[in-house]
Parts: C-alpha cells; structure tokens; sequence
C-alpha cells in the first residue's frame, strides 16, 4: 500500500523519504480532498501500524486474520489504483 500511496504522490509531482510522511501527504491531497474514499487512508495507517509491530514488537504482535485483513485492504487499494491510475504495460 505504502507504494501505491507514493504513485499517487509522485503523478502530483510530490516525493516524501519516510513512510510518515508519505501516509500523511497521502491523506492531505487524497483522502482530505475527496479524490479517493478516506478508507484508504486509514487502511495506510492501519498497516504501518501492523508492520510497526511486526518488526519491532513482541513475537507474534500481528495476527493471522490482522494480516490476511491487510492484505485484502491493499488488494483493494491496488484496485483503486488501477482505476485511477492506470496499469503499467508489460516489460
């Protein structure tokens, strides 16, 4: 999700170094504005929260369901995107 948010960045002309920013420019110029349903945002949220505790917490921070919930929400979110945005041709 984390990339898709930075495609929709950069067809703006805008490039973040970190996650936090990126979810929060993702938010402001997407989900604030009107131009993707705010879900989306929270569904950025959401998972850099759970890959937050995937990587730094205790052993078995993130559940099974918490992450098989991720990743329809980032199939959902790669859906929006090749609404919006489009898909890349092949190589």
């Amino acid at each position: 999700m984390f990339y898709i948010a930075e495609a929709f960045l950069e067809g703006e002309g805008l490039s973040f170094s970190k996650h936090s920013a990126v979810i929060s420019a993702f938010g402001r110029e997407f989900a604030r504005t009107g131009r993707v349903p705010v879900k989306f945002h929270q569904f950025l949220i959401r998972s850099q929260e759970l890959r937050n505790a995937g990587d730094y917490g205790e052993m078995n921070a993130v559940m099974a369901n918490q992450a098989a919930d991720s990743i329809a929400q980032a199939e959902e979110f790669l859906e929006l995107a090749q609404n919006l945005i489009g898909t890349l041709p092949p190589p």
